[in-house]
């Protein structure tokens, strides 16, 4: 906030308690200098100041040491909510969502607050230049994860990767098929052993340079030098040759059919050989970082792209933690509110069915009755996905037994009572002790709360504990059970054998080894099987932690966005995000 305000405010909770306004306040030169920590020469400067602000009115006492009035003019969320607008005025972000952090004592004035924020977010046009910048604002509850396709792993995150690299080839989820990327062209041989990919011509990274074949093997080769959580992926792969800037071939030791999917995924982003991405993300992207730091990620669109360049000039996405939205608010998967502020602008809503669903994991990795199937299967009655749909509801559309929303619609469903809860918690050994269950902070509360009611109704004393979901590396250990959002990419296949398969998830952190072998056997030829054979295998799995109860499915979730009618080139990108390098705005008339 402004150096006015600040001193208003701390007057105002030093000497006006409680606050009132017009009425003076009786204080001396020396009080207030120990409470401004000024020297008195300064304190009559700051008092002069905030008389010309209009914040309050000052009447000086006779002789040094004789009492004064000091008047308040503005009660001090007026204060702090007029400097709030003066700042969004100036384009001021930063110091505006700073400046929502000293209202914690006020929750209605921090809704406010964040209110006419959120309305600053979304869709603007800037006359930065001769022509026009338009320019998409967006929030964000959380600080941004690191940015690398070796490790990352949040939906959010990889997401933005997709908008700033590129792969050789992209999966079409409407068609099932693969399109060219950075590759015009592929083949593979008949046995499926050996795959080439014929580059595009004169494709320019970030920084100026032209992409070749060398930046794929360096990229691939990286993700063996970091020891990547994603290397399982490749590890078939026995040899590759650079044959020229535009050709590269891939020799595997076994034949693999899903070779695509592995060239089109998040991981494989092709990366310039010259640049370390620890310190500096250098794409093919349509968008280019301009600007990354703690508060804000600056997206400028790449004049270069190969593609089509995109329509929004610029897209900033400004980190609020602890001050967003709650999930009430969510209106983009990893966005929130994102509208047009022209005063009576029309919006309508926008949903976006995701691929995956909210579920319950239980902690193998710590001792106690959780171990016992009994007790697990006690849980599945009492984490009842109807119930849970029927009850919460919310962006809750439908019970789930699958990551795959047309598996779960399969289901045969039934709602067991609970006294049917009761007798397997009893016969599993349940001594009372507390069960802890850990929830996403701004997230799975609701979930948590009603659970916790509903093993209160059968003897289950269940505790909570709310965590922030990051990397599973910082999962909370101490929980026997942990409640958690799958999103699919639109590749199914890729996602589905990706978190069954990748050691850094969730699902891992919670296994014991031999649970987690016993699915990498399973789930070994799978390279091997066709499309058909993948879905089979898959639905085998799912059906092995299904049956064992080592996760919960809970339900499939919806989400909504309020958009103003005049955007235009709605394109769901993976994950269920919009592609913003396709939005664009209509100019109003």
């Amino acid at each position: 906030m402004d150096t006015s305000t600040a001193h208003f405010i701390h007057l105002a909770r030093t000497f006006n308690i409680p606050f009132r306004i017009h009425e003076p306040v009786p204080v001396t030169i020396d009080s207030l200098s120990a409470a401004l920590c000024c020297t008195p020469r300064n304190v009559k400067f700051i008092l002069r100041r905030l008389e010309e602000n209009a914040f309050i009115h000052w009447k000086p006492g006779r002789g040094r040491g004789h009492t004064s009035e000091l008047t308040f003019l503005r009660g001090i969320d007026e204060a702090i909510e007029d400097n709030f607008q003066e700042l969004m005025g100036k384009g001021k972000i930063k110091e505006a969502i700073e400046l929502i952090g000293v209202t914690e004592a006020n929750e209605t004035l921090k809704e406010r607050l964040l209110s006419s924020l959120n309305i600053q977010m979304g869709f603007h046009s800037e006359a930065e230049t001769a022509s026009r910048q338009d320019v998409l604002r967006m929030m964000r509850g959380r600080r941004l994860e690191k940015l690398d396709p070796a490790f990352v792993i949040t939906a959010f995150e990889a997401y933005l990767l997709g908008q700033i690299c590129s792969t050789l080839v992209t999966y079409d989820a409407s068609t099932q098929t693969f399109l060219p990327g950075l590759a015009h062209t592929w083949e593979s041989s008949e046995d499926y052993k050996i795959w080439v990919f014929f580059l595009r011509k004169s494709v320019r990274f970030h920084h100026g340079r032209v992409m070749t074949s060398r930046d794929v093997k360096e990229t691939l080769q990286r993700l063996f030098d970091l020891n990547s959580p994603a290397i399982w992926n490749y590890e078939d792969i026995e040899h590759v040759s650079v044959e020229g800037d535009h050709c590269i071939r891939f020799h595997l030791r076994r034949p693999n059919l899903f070779f695509l999917h592995l060239f089109s995924c998040m991981h494989m982003s092709i990366l310039p050989y010259d640049v370390d991405i620890r310190t500096e993300l250098i794409g093919t992207g349509p968008y280019r970082i301009s600007d990354l730091n703690e508060d804000v990620l600056v997206l400028s669109a790449f004049e270069q792209y190969y593609g089509i360049r995109p329509h929004l000039d610029r897209v900033d996405i400004w980190f609020v933690p602890d001050h967003g939205p709650n999930e009430r608010q969510y209106e983009l998967p990893g966005a929130y509110r994102m509208k047009l502020p022209s005063e009576g602008s029309v919006t309508n809503s926008i949903n976006y069915p995701a691929l995956g669903c909210r579920y319950m994991l239980v902690n193998f990795r710590k001792k106690g009755v959780h171990h016992q199937l009994a007790f697990r299967q006690a849980l599945r009655i009492l984490y009842n996905q109807v119930a849970l749909v029927r009850e919460l509801g919310g962006n809750r559309i439908t019970p789930a037994d699958s990551f795959l929303p047309w598996k779960s619609a399969q289901s045969d469903w039934t709602e067991p009572p609970l006294e049917q809860a009761r007798e397997l918690l009893a016969s599993s050994g349940y001594q009372g002790e507390s069960i802890l269950l850990a929830y996403t902070v701004h997230k799975d509360l609701e979930e948590a709360d009603w659970l916790k009611r509903r093993g209160a109704e059968i003897g289950l004393r269940i505790e909570l504990q709310s965590y922030i979901q990051s990397h599973a590396k910082d999962a909370p250990s101490s929980a026997e059970l942990i409640m958690a959002e799958e999103i699919l990419e639109d590749d199914w296949q890729w996602g589905l054998i990706n978190y069954f398969r990748n050691k850094s998830n969730y699902l891992h952190a919670y296994l014991e080894p031999a649970q987690s072998s016993l699915l990498d056997r399973e789930l070994e030829d799978f390279t091997l099987l066709n499309g058909e054979g993948r879905a089979e295998l898959l639905d085998k799995v799912e059906g092995i932690i299904r049956d064992h109860c080592w996760l919960l499915y809970g339900s499939h979730v919806n989400k909504r966005a309020q958009l103003n009618h005049s955007l235009l080139g709605l394109h769901t990108s993976s994950f269920g995000f919009l592609d913003i390098s396709k939005l664009w705005i209509k100019p109003a008339h």
